[in-house]
Parts: C-alpha cells; structure tokens; sequence
C-alpha cells in the first residue's frame, strides 16, 4: 500500500494545525456556525442531528493492521466505541464533541490517515474493487491508478468548489465490483491491443435523479489520465449548474447538453492540457505501482482446509458465502460480515476493529479492505488459515455466514443520526435481516441484494437494489417505496419503484411476501432473484407486493 513521505506527513500537518485554529475560533464563538461550515466541511466533519459527525477517508477502501487499531482508538477514545463504514470505503463516528476532532485528525495522521475532502462540493474519496489485487478474474490491480488520482484530486486548487460533490471509482476486472457506473466518473481498466488503459464512464449518479453513466471514452491509455480527467472535471466545473443544487451534479449536465456536446468540449479541453503534464505524472504512476507489489505469498498444503470443509457442516456455510476465489489456488478472500442478524449494517466496536486487525496481521499479510457494502474483507488468506480464522472471527461475533444474502443489507444511517434523513433505515434492515433468520430461508433464497436510503440522496444505494427500499415522510408519517430490478453490476441498471408505499408496520411484511413468493417463481434454485426478476418482468412480483389490489381487480 502507499506510504506517506516527507511532504505527505508536513502536507498533513500543517492541515491539521489549520483546522485545529478553526475549531477553537468557533468555540470562541469567532466563528458562527454559517462561517464555519464551508471549513469543517474541508475536513470532513458534519453537523448531524444530535452531535457533530467526523467522516474518515479510506482511500480505496484499504488499511493495514495499525491503521484499523488506530480507527478502534478514535471510537474508543473519542466516540461511543463503534464506528460506522460507509458505502464510500469511510468510517464514520457519529458522536464526537467539536473540541476533540482535532486530536482524532492529529491520531489519525499518526497512521497516514485523514477525512480532508469526506465532505463539501469537491471530489471526494476514491473508491475502488474490494478485491482489489487479490481477484481471479482482474485484469490489472485498480489502486495504483485510484492513488494517482488521489493525489491529484486532494486539494486541487481548481476543483474545491465545484457545483456539487464529485465521486471516482475504479475496477480493474470486467466484473463490476465498484458499482463504477453510479459514478460521477467511473473507471474500467480494460485492454486493447496488449495495453492496458481505461473505458471512461461519465454521469452516472443516484440520489433525486438516478443516471447509468454513460461511456466518454472506450480506450483511454494510461499515460492520458490525468489530463483526461482534469478535462471532464473542468468542463463540468464551467457547464455545471449552480442555480439549483438538485441539478448540479455532472449526470444533469450531461443529459442537459448531450453527450456528443461534453465529449466534443472535454476532447478540446484535453488537447490542451496533455502537454503540460510532460510525463511527471507516470513518474508518479511508477513509484505508486511499486508499493502495491503483491505480498510474498507462502505456498501451503489445502489439506486443513478441506477436511474441515468436508467434516463441519457450519465451516461449509461460512465458506460457500463468505469465500471468494483468489488468483492463486492455494489462497482465498474472505468477506468479513458486519451483518450479524439484529446488528445495525456497517458498525463494528472498537474491539472488533483491533480483533480484525489481529487476524489480518496473523493471517492475512497484515491487508484489509472495506467494501461499498459496508463489510469488512481480508484479501489475501493461504487457506491453510481458513478454519482458525473463522473461529476467532465467530467468537467475536464476525463469522455470520450471509455475504451476498438477503440479510446482508446496505443502509444509511437514516433518520437515527442524518439530518437529512426522513425515515429511519437501520430499524428496518434490523427487522428484515432478524425476520428472515427466524424463517430460515436466506440460503435457500440464495443471492439477492437489498439495499435501504433514508431519503431520496439515495447514500443507501437503494436505486441499485435488486430489492431497493426508500424511506419518505408522508405529512409526518414514514412512507417506504418498493424499487425493483436494480443492478449495480457491470450490467447495471436503475431499480423501477413498484407502486405505493407502505408504511412502517407493513414494510417488512411486504418484503417476506415478495422474497417468499420470488422461490415460487424462479425456474430453479440456481435462478436468482434478478434473473428471475430480468426473465418475467414487474407484474408478478407487482403482485406478490400488492395482493389485495389484484383480488379487487378480479
């Protein structure tokens, strides 16, 4: 992984003792809280319901073992004793006092971490295949290329005030991991002719007007990035619209102009600046590629693993949901559930964090990675390891068999802690998830994604749910609306909403009506949800969902 230098660890410093005078301006009551918010923001501290909120950076979702003992140290020291990892690779602590976020960003430093652009209309965190590096089926390990523009993005003198915030993925493999195309701009590492270079996706986004993004380039090669994307940042940073924030983001600059228009504008705009890069940034793209060498993987017997694969039937479960293949035969990729049945989706204790950071210092090449779904993976594992892992991991109450499950929800904080929100979230996902393990059914239903927003900002992904579950406020009272079909894959697509919405009591029946009645409708238990969902179309499970609507029809 990277490694911070000189000028990294000054560059951060310096920052820190910035903020750190803001801060205490503020308290001094200097600063109201209107001159304040465009700063805090900077440094990724927001104001939620209840308390102030401090938002970390984990660039492209990768951490070693300190990094994640120092993570348990803020939550421990400075928070509730928990944490909350985002759908964006971050972690979140919901209940700092203003006075002590300083001292966390200096703790932070301390392990070359920091929440500098977690927040404001700039571009934010990088993120990238949680797999990054260890995939079977990738092309080239997307981090080195999510670093470079990293560096590039954080305090870009041109792109701190863009109209709206900005978000970059990056996949390296053509299974889509990174949900690039709900991306403001996405990145496909792909090849063409022997090299390697990027398909560009641009405008893609959730929220209030959910956009597919839409391909800008079919090949860029590598040494072309940069400029590439400084074009497209700068054109939407001209073009974007600051009238109206709902229209602000770049997937309505693209659909208000057309896509032509913007390739036309951002090819002329690159043409300019290409060369007044004069190559320093493959210099750069060269010392970064250096530090993500793979780690000198030992060779193992699999014996272990496969007697206890054969002989404890629990062991089994684990591995055929939790376990993905590794590029090498000998090794595996284990996902890490935060899902526990009843627990609030993405939070882990302080002492989950330091147990995670054990196992992957013993087991796992000391790497870590969080994922967009809000669960935590350890990517390189000789499967040697495997059967020990995965007791230390159920006796902390990490080792929930529902990777890729109908348990296995993302949800935004929701009205608990967002000021923003206008429903509740987590209580849901609780309920279904709990709702379901009493029924037994999750194996037996087999892949199927949820996913929840408390609001029409849509940070809970709901728009590319197979099952996607929005939160509103109808004139006081919490209203969830039914999307379906969604696809945050490389076969992406926008979830259709289903019809009304229910209300807080009749959610989650709803939800055990349509997942029920989806095992009578597929063709086999090898069909999942989506197939079957893609195979029939809405109106069956329209009316799992609506049944007395269809009796009164009849």
């Amino acid at each position: 992984m990277y490694s911070y230098t000189d000028f990294d660890r000054a560059f951060l410093a310096e920052r820190n003792r910035q903020f750190r005078a803001q801060v205490e301006r503020r308290i001094d009551g200097s600063l109201t809280e209107d001159e304040f918010k465009p700063l805090r923001l900077m440094n990724g501290v927001y104001l939620q319901l209840h308390a102030y909120m401090l938002r970390v950076a984990i660039p492209y979702g990768t951490l070693n073992s300190a990094q994640m003992r120092q993570l348990a140290l803020l939550a421990e020291k400075w928070d509730k004793g928990y944490g909350h990892f985002t759908t964006r690779q971050n972690i979140q602590y919901n209940w700092p006092k203003l006075s002590d976020i300083p001292d966390m960003l200096d703790a932070l430093a301390e392990v070359n971490l920091h929440a500098i652009q977690t927040s404001g209309n700039t571009i934010r965190n990088v993120t990238s295949d949680h797999f990054a590096g260890a995939a079977a089926d990738e092309i080239e390990d997307p981090r080195p290329t999510a670093e470079l523009v990293r560096q590039w993005s954080t305090d870009h003198p041109e792109f701190q005030f863009l109209p709206r915030k900005f978000k970059i993925a990056v996949t390296g493999a053509p299974n889509d991991r990174a949900v690039i195309k709900s991306h403001d701009i996405g990145l496909e590492i792909v090849e063409q002719d022997g090299e390697t270079g990027y398909r560009v996706f641009v405008g893609g986004g959730l929220g209030r007007t959910p956009m597919i993004g839409k391909v800008v380039r079919d090949f860029l090669p590598k040494a072309d990035l940069l400029p590439y994307l400084e074009a497209i940042v700068s054109v939407y940073n001209l073009l974007g619209r600051r009238d109206n924030k709902y229209k602000a983001r770049i997937k309505i600059t693209v659909h208000e102009n057309g896509l032509e228009k913007i390739q036309q504008l951002v090819e002329e705009r690159f043409a300019l600046l290409k060369p007044q890069f004069g190559g320093v940034d493959q210099a750069m793209l060269a010392g970064i590629e250096a530090q993500f060498a793979a780690p000198d993987f030992r060779e193992g017997s699999t014996a272990a693993f496969e007697a206890a694969y054969s002989n404890d039937p629990v062991f089994r479960s684990w591995v055929d949901t939790n376990i993905t293949a590794h590029r090498r035969a000998d090794h595996a990729i284990v996902s890490i559930s935060l899902k526990a049945h009843g627990n609030t989706p993405g939070d882990a204790t302080a002492a989950q964090m330091r147990i995670m950071a054990d196992l992957a210092e013993t087991h796992a090449y000391d790497e870590l990675r969080i994922s967009h779904e809000q669960n935590v993976i350890l990517p390189h594992v000789p499967k040697d390891a495997l059967p020990a892992l995965y007791q230390a991991l159920k006796t902390a109450g990490l080792g929930t068999a529902n990777i890729g499950l109908v348990s296995d929800i993302i949800a935004c904080p929701g009205m608990d802690y967002c000021a923003l929100a206008t429903a509740r979230s987590i209580p849901i996902a609780q309920e279904i998830a709990t709702r379901f393990d009493e029924l037994k059914l999750e194996h037996d239903i087999g892949a199927l994604k949820i996913k929840i927003s408390g609001c029409i900002n849509a940070c809970g992904h709901h728009h590319v749910g197979h099952i996607g579950i929005l939160g509103l406020d109808r004139a006081g009272v919490e209203n969830y609306q039914i999307t379906l079909g969604g696809d945050g894959t490389e076969t992406a697509a926008i979830g259709e909403r289903a019809g009304p919405g229910f209300s807080a009591d009749e959610i989650v029946p709803a939800i055990e009506r349509l997942v029920v009645g989806y095992l009578d409708l597929r063709d086999s238990a090898e069909e999942t949800f989506l197939q079957t969902y893609r195979r029939l179309g809405a109106e069956p499970f329209k009316a799992l969902l609506y049944p007395q609507a269809r009796e009164k029809a009849a």
